[in-house]
């Protein structure tokens, strides 16, 4: 008998043991008909390759099915009009919940995403999870329904003067109907020179750093200023999604949205507005914000000599 020289073929034995012996017929008949020649441990091996290339290939397509259903009974309805083109900014630093809030509601609108980065290579955000990038700005489409961009302070402070990113966004806003963000986003449309003279938001450490860069400050959780929608600190991204969505498919395509992702919140506690906390309050939290909310006006300032404001 022929010993086994790997630790595939030894492996293959107990495979091979558990395929049914109508399916070891099929395999060795018809799959493998000049294999008789082989020893008896390469033939199981090589019959238990072509098995589980068999079985993953069907899990591939059970599993894409699978998500094609799941996505039509999300919808529920269908939405009329036009494909939806929508590219969204992902940076190293970003805050995973400025880009997954909107993605989840662009998804249930059956709009065509495109996760773009500067390079293919995954994006870290603050929660350890990476985001890989489906395109590059070489590969995400120059016509474009909705232009956005997430948040995330020391990323939105690197990608507020690099080059690379400043050049996408500004060849992709003339060709885009809406130009958008969430949380410190704006920040960097701003730099890109996309928001001046527009009002817009940012989350509340920042915001009052728009008007460096030529934008009118708002401290509204969600401002349009013609084609411009720029929305409040990370949960906002739901309120502009929501908002967002009304603009592209009408309000009862958002509704139908929001109670699928039962969007009515009750939160515990009353302390998210810095309106309503008092003074003594804001003042500790700006305390402990102030060396990363001091990086972020450097950088605007970097900006606002730039563009020349």
């Amino acid at each position: 008998m022929t010993k086994p020289n790997s630790s595939l073929e030894s492996g293959s034995c107990v495979v091979f043991a558990q395929i049914k012996p109508s399916y070891k017929e099929t395999i060795m008949s018809n799959l493998l008909p000049d294999a008789s020649s082989l020893p008896g441990l390469k033939r199981r091996a090589l019959a238990t390759l072509i098995m589980a290339s068999i079985v993953s290939e069907s899990a591939k397509a059970a599993t894409g099915g699978s998500e094609k259903e799941h996505l039509e009974h999300m919808q529920g309805m269908k939405f009329s009009g036009p494909p939806i083109k929508i590219a969204m900014l992902v940076y190293p630093n970003m805050v995973l919940q400025d880009l997954v809030g909107p993605q989840t509601i662009f998804k249930i609108l059956g709009a065509e995403i495109y996760l773009v980065g500067m390079t293919m290579t995954p994006v870290s955000t603050d929660v350890g999870i990476p985001v890989p990038p489906t395109d590059t700005p070489a590969t995400c489409p120059q016509e474009l329904d909705v232009l956005f961009v997430p948040g995330g302070l020391m990323g939105t402070i690197a990608c507020m003067n690099d080059p690379d990113v400043l050049a996408f966004l500004i060849s992709r806003a003339p060709h885009s109907r809406f130009i958008t963000s969430v949380c410190t986003g704006s920040l960097i449309l701003a730099a890109a020179g996309l928001l001046e003279g527009y009002k817009a938001t940012s989350h509340w450490g920042v915001v009052n750093l728009l008007p460096l860069m030529g934008a009118i400050e708002s401290h509204e959780r969600v401002v349009q200023d013609r084609n411009r929608i720029t929305g409040g600190g990370v949960t906002a991204g739901l309120d502009f999604g929501l908002t967002l969505a009304a603009q592209l498919r009408g309000q009862a395509a958002a509704e139908h949205i929001q109670l699928i992702i039962q969007y009515a919140p009750q939160p515990p506690f009353h302390h998210g507005d810095p309106s309503e906390i008092p003074e003594a309050q804001m003042a500790l939290e700006r305390s402990r914000r102030a060396w990363m909310d001091g990086k972020a006006l450097q950088a605007a300032q970097t900006a606002s000599k730039r563009l020349k404001l």
